[in-house]
Formats: C-alpha cells, structure tokens, sequence
C-alpha cells in the first residue's frame, strides 16, 4: 500500500494556498529605472501620509508539485515536494524579513499594509522535514533593531491549514503602524462573506481585510489593507469585484481613505472598476501615468537577475476627505532593481516575489 500520496499532497496543498499569487516568471520585457523614472516631486510640498504595501510571499511556489501530483505516475511525487520545501528553506525567511525591514526604514512609512504574513509548521519526521517560520515577530525583531517601533495595529486570518498532524499553515494580513507618530482609535478584522471556503479536507480559503482608524498630525485617516483571492479560474475575478464591494461599502464615509493591498487583479478588471466606482484613485495610474507599475512577480526561488514583472495586482488606492480634490504627491515600487538582491543561502535573493510600493500623499481635502 502506497502511503506516501495523501501525506504530499496535503503539504502541498498547504504550501500552495500560502502561495497563492501565480509566482511564475512572465514573459514582459524587464522594467528599470531608466524605463520607468522616480517622478520628480521637488517642488510638491511634505506628504500628509506615507504608506506602504508590501506581500511577503510565504517563499516557495510549488506549482511543479501539483503539476506532478496531477499526473498519474506517482513515482515522482516524494521528489517535487522535497524539493519545494527546498526552495522553501533556500528563500530563507529571516534574510527576507531583513531586507523588508531595511526598505521600512528607508520609506518610514507611518503605516505597513502587509500581506501573506504567515506561520509555517511542517513537522514530517519519516522525511526528514522540519520547518517552523513565523514571519511577523520576526520582521519586528529587525524593525526594532533598526531602532524603529513599529506596532501591530489590525490582523485578519485569511488562510488556516492543517490538512493532518505535523502540517499547519497560517496565513494572515496585517497593519503596521508607526507608535511614535500615528494615533490608533479603533480597528476591526473582517472576513469576506464572498469566499471559497473549503477546498480540500482542512484547508480552507477564508480572506477578509483590516482596517485602522488613525489620527497623524491632528489629521483622521481611515486605512485598510486586503490580499483577494487569486487565480485565473472562470469567476475569481467576479469573486474578487464582490468581494472588492464588500471592502468599500465598509469604508463608506468622508474620511480620506487609503486602501491598499495585493487585489490580485489588474486595471480595468471588474474589482478595479468597483474601487474606482466608489470614488477611489488608484494613485499609481494617477502619479505615473505611461509607465508600467508591473509588481508581480519573482521567479519563486527568488534566484532570477533582472525583473521579470509582467502585470500590476498590487495597489495603493485612495479617497479624499473632499469631493473635487485632486490627490498629489509619490508612489514608487521597491524591491524591483537589482541593487535591492541580497546575499542568500544558495544565491543572491529579493525580498519577496513581489515587488512593495511606497507612496507618499498629500491630501489636499484636510487642509483649511
């Protein structure tokens, strides 16, 4: 009896929904600085708020594996799963986290929107497998070492996987916030009523968003952060407009809004006409009009030498508190040029299989 089958395909279903992003390399010619220039903003006066979005990718795509677990030869199998846990281990998390740090402290945003921050447990004796990751005290330890204090302002649960004893995967998104510089009044963690739920025995797919309500430099702000649900299937970029509406019906109101996020979708799908419906800009279109903004993705070792982005699903979209005002100020990407690799245990890495934004805003409705 052949015992090994169920024990790897519940890994990498569990491995899989951490990765949920296609990670693979696209076919789009690499963007650059010279292709794609920082925007002068010299003569734009000191932002009301900096924020900044960044998906922290759990570390390993193991699309190979189920590309073998489909097939019926299962002779192969035990050999794709150990080698996306190699992977796994080769992206090296705590190298990651420092870097992700280290562009933190670069951008000093006053807040972190972050995505796919996760708890990784696999505990597989007979195969000699023992992972144990948990990202965000990890990326707090760095951020605290760098003399930053940076705070957990809202966390929501957007995956829980333990398919069997030894397997667990917890992934969730988060607010950050800058404690020496933003004031948090109130916070909430809701699930999307628009979900798959369940897609195998234990693995459930359940995302939702965070949302903070803030005060920096005597100014309101309501700030959200969402990872929607990914792939190509027929009806997910329906699922992900639902659940885009879900989003913005619970920030109805007039305070500026930041809603920022890996939407998993690109310009002009039907979840970005139900943010841009509700009266939010999507500030890279806005403040960088002509150039890409591709933010995805990596190839999912982190190994490739120049970027091979190949379309836009991360965003930071905003909402004046006014109608008419027109938001200025900063949006670029980080972690997309070479100089951003890092030295890792098998090769040089980036921080993540997507590439952060940082923008910087003026909002030009709070000001008398």
């Amino acid at each position: 009896m052949r015992v090994t089958r169920p024990l790897i395909a519940a890994v990498a279903l569990c491995l899989t929904a951490a990765c949920s992003d296609d990670s693979t390399d696209g076919v789009g010619s690499p963007f650059g600085p010279e292709a794609d220039p920082i925007p002068d903003v010299s003569q734009t006066r000191q932002p009301d708020i900096t924020v900044m979005t960044q998906n922290m990718y759990v570390g390993a795509d193991v699309d190979a594996v189920i590309g073998v677990l489909v097939t019926p030869d299962p002779a192969d199998d035990l050999s794709a799963l150990l080698a996306a846990i190699s992977t796994l281990e080769e992206t090296h998390f705590p190298s990651r986290a420092a870097a992700i740090a280290g562009e933190i402290a670069r951008a000093r945003p006053h807040v972190v929107g972050l995505q796919e921050v996760s708890i990784v447990d696999i505990s597989l004796p007979p195969l000699g497998v023992d992972v144990h990751l948990d990202f965000l005290p990890v990326l707090l330890a760095e951020l605290s070492a760098r003399g930053l204090q940076y705070e957990v302002a809202a966390r929501v649960r957007n995956i829980e996987a333990a398919p069997l004893p030894g397997v667990s995967l917890i992934d969730d998104d988060a607010i950050l916030v800058d404690r020496n510089r933003v004031e948090v009044h109130e916070t909430s963690a809701q699930r999307f009523t628009a979900n798959l739920g369940a897609v195998a025995p234990g693995v459930v797919l359940a995302r939702g968003w965070v949302t903070a309500a803030v005060t920096i430099e005597e100014r309101p702000y309501t700030i959200a952060s969402t990872h929607l649900e990914s792939g190509d299937a027929p009806g997910l970029d329906q699922l992900r407009a639902a659940q885009a509406a879900e989003l913005v019906q619970a920030l109805a109101g007039t305070t500026p809004t930041v809603v920022m996020g890996d939407l998993n979708d690109v310009p002009g799908s039907p979840m970005y006409q139900v943010l841009e419906g509700a009266g939010l800009t999507d500030l890279w279109a806005a403040l960088r009009p002509g150039t890409s903004g591709y933010t995805c993705c990596h190839a999912a070792d982190l190994s490739n030498r120049v970027q091979p982005f190949h379309k836009r699903i991360d965003y930071v979209f905003v909402r004046d508190g006014r109608e008419g005002e027109k938001v200025t100020g900063q949006i670029l990407r980080v972690g997309d040029v070479p100089a951003d690799r890092f030295p890792g245990p098998a090769h040089r890495l980036w921080a993540s299989d997507h590439a952060g934004l940082v923008a910087r805003v003026n909002m030009h409705g709070l000001i008398p």
